[in-house]
């Protein structure tokens, strides 16, 4: 039996190199927020939850004691340790496991970051717990995801091609979901800010190297969604689209 997490591993193993490369995850107006939270409350141990290609730890490594870069997948682990020594960064720790199930004893932490992982967790819910658990009293959670949406025919659209895309999804929570999630977990929620993302089809595609005839199955759906989907994600005639992202920030 396959488990979600081998097709995690399967799917990122191959591609640390090409999420390095990613426009995408390489820029953001999240990172100086990031950062400014970091400095206000001089926070120095921070947990990258969910790396990938490392760029919340080579935007915050300098500002801090202690960063750890966590992944589920070996290469991507691999990718930042070599990118960070590289950087001069000496205070990175590169960690491989699961959000579920974190290998830090209690109230380690002073900051969790999060960024464009949390829809590839098996368990929000249990990721949530052992975030709760890792992070000091006073300490930070910083969570920067694509949203999905309480509307149902918007929200089944864009978890579709996700999945089409990349099997290893599992889901863009809303927002209401989130605070769901916060607040049964017992976080105070502090801040709740709306990003746009505009996402090139031909990148967002090649990045997760989608094979041909799942890229047609996507188009053939971005092609007959209803007038509101393709409103709602501004779905261009080249399958380029624009989503909303969550910058959520959560306190104990």
């Amino acid at each position: 039996m396959t488990t979600q997490h081998q097709v995690n591993q399967q799917q990122y193993q191959d591609k640390s190199q090409a999420y390095l490369n990613s426009q995408v995850h390489a820029q953001g107006v999240e990172f100086q927020k990031m950062q400014q939270l970091i400095q206000s409350h001089q926070f120095q141990k921070v947990l990258d939850l969910g790396c990938g290609g490392g760029h919340v730890t080579y935007q915050v490594a300098a500002l801090v004691d202690e960063i750890v870069a966590y992944d589920l997948t070996p290469s991507m682990v691999e990718l930042v340790s070599t990118q960070a020594k590289q950087r001069g960064f000496e205070n990175v720790i590169a960690q491989q496991g699961a959000a579920e199930q974190l290998p830090f004893v209690d109230q380690y932490f002073d900051c969790v970051i999060t960024r464009y992982s949390a829809h590839h967790w098996q368990s929000a819910a249990q990721a949530m717990h052992e975030i709760y658990r890792v992070l000091t009293q006073d300490g930070k959670v910083i969570i920067v995801d694509i949203l999905g949406n309480s509307n149902p025919a918007i929200d089944s659209f864009f978890q579709t091609i996700e999945m089409i895309r990349d099997p290893s999804h599992v889901r863009n929570y809303s927002l209401e979901e989130w605070m769901h999630f916060a607040e049964y977990t017992g976080f105070k929620v502090e801040t709740v800010a709306k990003q746009h993302l505009g996402l090139d089809f031909q990148s967002w595609t090649e990045r997760m190297q989608t094979p041909e005839y799942a890229i047609t199955t996507i188009r053939d759906l971005q092609t007959k969604a209803s007038e509101q989907v393709q409103r709602y994600y501004q779905i261009k005639a080249d399958g380029s689209f624009s989503s909303d992202v969550a910058y959520i920030v959560l306190s104990k």
